[in-house]
């Protein structure tokens, strides 16, 4: 009842004091001004500096990638202070490891400071380990807002893959599209699976023969000639379209005979 009597009171006073009017009107005036004043963005920029580490072990099975690269490397990451999350990813002969950073951490100080991290870490990386790393630094722009999924029965991951490409190419035309990735699926390649008999017979061992095919797959221009009053472009080389271009390439000679 008491606390009935002193709030009817209190209500009572404002009601009849002449002070009321004078209290709303400074109340409205200052929410009129915090609303004029406070800074608006349409879309604001949230800094989240993150970073990716790409690492590259040959030959390594995802269990002894983890063990042997990715979880040194976190136990070294976590020493730094404006870290707030670590995601690492292990696969055949490659991990990569994300380091987020704090919201409102200096990008350039983030990616300054994981340099120096990972670069006082580089003793304790296994033999087999390609150094340096690939480092790329992303951002929350970098987060898609939208992703899209192909699937069906009827189809295998080549097929999805040419669909998602086409489906690719009809994206990038919207406006206001920043980026578009595409992931997933069978990209269309050609498999080599190689002879280790031939191979030790016609004395080819496999990075040579790999070097051939790459220097075979490639066009350059080699020069120009000029005459009657005309310029010619000279091409050579050619990129292979299909296997058959790359059954034609000649990796050797053995007894006098193209191989």
């Amino acid at each position: 009842m008491e606390k009935s009597s002193l709030t009817a009171r209190i209500v009572n006073y404002f009601i009849d004091s002449k002070l009321t009017p004078i209290l709303i009107l400074v109340t409205l005036f200052l929410g009129l001004f915090a609303i004029l004043k406070t800074p608006k963005e349409e879309e604001p920029q949230i800094v989240v500096p993150m970073i990716d580490i790409f690492i590259q072990y040959p030959g390594a099975e995802p269990e002894e990638v983890e063990k042997r690269v990715v979880t040194p490397l976190e136990k070294k990451l976590w020493e730094l202070k404006d870290i707030e999350y670590i995601y690492s990813v292990s696969r055949p002969g490659m991990a990569v490891v994300t380091a987020r950073f704090y919201v409102g951490t200096d990008p350039v100080k983030a990616l300054v400071e994981l340099n120096s991290k990972w670069m006082s870490a580089l003793d304790l990386a296994p033999p087999g380990v390609i150094l340096p790393p690939l480092i790329k630094p992303k951002s929350i722009d970098d987060v898609p807002i939208l992703s899209l999924t192909l699937w069906g029965p009827s189809y295998d991951g080549y097929s999805l893959r040419r669909m998602a490409s086409l489906l690719e190419n009809e994206i990038k035309k919207l406006e206001r599209v920043s980026e578009v990735t595409l992931i997933g699926g069978y990209p269309r390649q050609i498999r080599i699976i190689l002879d280790p008999a031939k191979l030790e017979a016609y004395r080819i061992s496999p990075l040579t023969l790999a070097n051939i095919l790459k220097n075979a797959n490639a066009q350059c221009v080699s020069g120009k000639l000029k005459g009657a009053n005309r310029e010619y472009l000279l091409q050579t080389g050619e990129f292979f379209r299909s296997k058959e271009d790359v059954e034609r390439v000649v990796v050797g000679f053995y007894d006098g005979k193209p191989i």
